[in-house]
């Protein structure tokens, strides 16, 4: 069992890393950020793959 929390809704990982909700949407359409959906909408992110992504723009700039 983890003692971290690993999933956030999408406007708290973004807002966690300093992004934007519609880039961290991006990713997720990309395949690069797993996700939980409601119907069609994503409600929850995973926040390690969000990290990835943010480290990855740290390294790009």
């Amino acid at each position: 069992m983890s003692l971290v929390k690993t999933w956030y809704d999408t406007e708290a990982a973004a807002s966690k890393y300093g992004v934007e909700k519609s880039r961290v949407l991006e990713w997720v359409e990309e395949g690069l950020v797993r996700c939980e959906r409601e119907g069609e909408t994503v409600v929850r992110v995973n926040i390690d793959d969000v990290r990835l992504q943010v480290e990855d723009l740290v390294r790009e700039a």
